[in-house]
């Protein structure tokens, strides 16, 4: 099969599609020809040298595909060769063909055709694990999301909105806040001009993908009990974290990923993401938001999109037929 592999760490020309060996579905695993896979901030990192793929998962970039069932590893059950699907992964994605462990795999909802659906396992279950498993996001709370024209914010904005809160975002330009709020954010916040506590002065639930650059004031923003989910490091690795107020606020702050938990953790979050939130995009409540689609060969000038932030949403890599 072809697959993107990284000549060596660094800028976007180090993507090369290249002839690699296919993969085989080892048991409890199924093998996927994939349709298409997306594009994650993760990625950048991974092409650049300094985000590694867990202990036995592939060294081919890509966090989420969807296509179709091709091969059954030994012990699997509830799926069959044929199916249509999308699924969470750990590494592999940019590539014709990945294998997966059955947990991690979803059905495509209804409506949402097989390459659009590659847009949605790594954000859904980023979202609903941080927002709604662990950040208890509640009908009524104030819910802000840091980043709300990229993927991971342009879908919580939805999720956060249809669960009946109130949402505020940021974002760097007026026209990136125009579409969030179109997509359901009531309070807007123009990073570069404005700040974001003043405006939205107290939230229950803040998702942040930024880390030290914005701890301080992400503390402050916190209404009393309110829960600071970090998935990013984009502002930083290191800050300093003000105990008294987490104390006065009884705050709590929490730093989470994805790619490193188990299957069996991963699959639990699909299992939910699966019962509580398909029904949300099968309504039109909830949808995916794609920005462009760029055929997967050229995985490069879809990376460069990513880092110059000047897409909506997230950024597809189809697979050329």
């Amino acid at each position: 099969m072809h697959a993107i592999t990284v000549r060596e760490p660094g800028g976007p020309d180090a993507l090369q599609w290249t002839e690699v060996p296919d993969p085989v579905p080892g048991p409890g695993e199924v093998l996927i020809d994939v349709a298409a896979s997306a594009v994650n901030r993760a990625d950048l990192l991974q092409r650049q040298g300094f985000y590694p793929p867990p202990p036995g998962a592939s060294d081919i970039i890509g966090l989420e595909c969807s296509g179709t069932i091709a091969a059954l590893g030994e012990g699997v059950t509830g799926w069959n060769v044929g199916d249509e699907v999308c699924a969470l992964l750990a590494g592999g994605g940019y590539a014709e063909k990945v294998a997966v462990p059955a947990p991690q795999v979803l059905p495509l909802p209804q409506g949402v055709d097989v390459v659009t659906a590659a847009a949605l396992p790594e954000v859904a279950c980023t979202v609903w694990s941080n927002v709604v498993m662990d950040g208890r996001l509640k009908t009524g709370e104030t819910f802000l999301v840091h980043g709300g024209a990229g993927g991971i914010g342009t879908h919580a904005i939805q999720v956060a909105k249809a669960l009946g809160a109130t949402v505020a975002v940021t974002a760097g330009s007026d026209e990136r806040l125009r579409k969030c709020a179109e997509l359901g954010a009531d309070i807007t916040v123009n990073y570069k001009t404005q700040d974001f506590v003043a405006e939205v002065k107290q939230a229950d639930v803040v998702l942040d993908n930024m880390g030290a650059s914005y701890l301080p004031r992400n503390i402050d923003v916190l209404a009393p009990d309110g829960r600071l989910m970090i998935i990013g490091m984009q502002g930083g690795v290191k800050g300093e974290l003000p105990i008294g107020k987490l104390l006065t606020k009884r705050a709590s702050v929490m730093a989470t990923g994805l790619r490193g938990r188990s299957v069996d953790s991963k699959g639990a979050i699909v299992a939910q993401v699966r019962e509580h939130l398909w029904p949300l995009i099968e309504s039109g409540a909830v949808k995916p938001i794609v920005g462009q689609v760029v055929p997967m060969s050229n995985a490069a000038e879809a990376h460069r999109m990513l880092e110059a932030s000047d897409v909506f949403g997230k950024v597809l890599l189809r697979r050329e037929r």
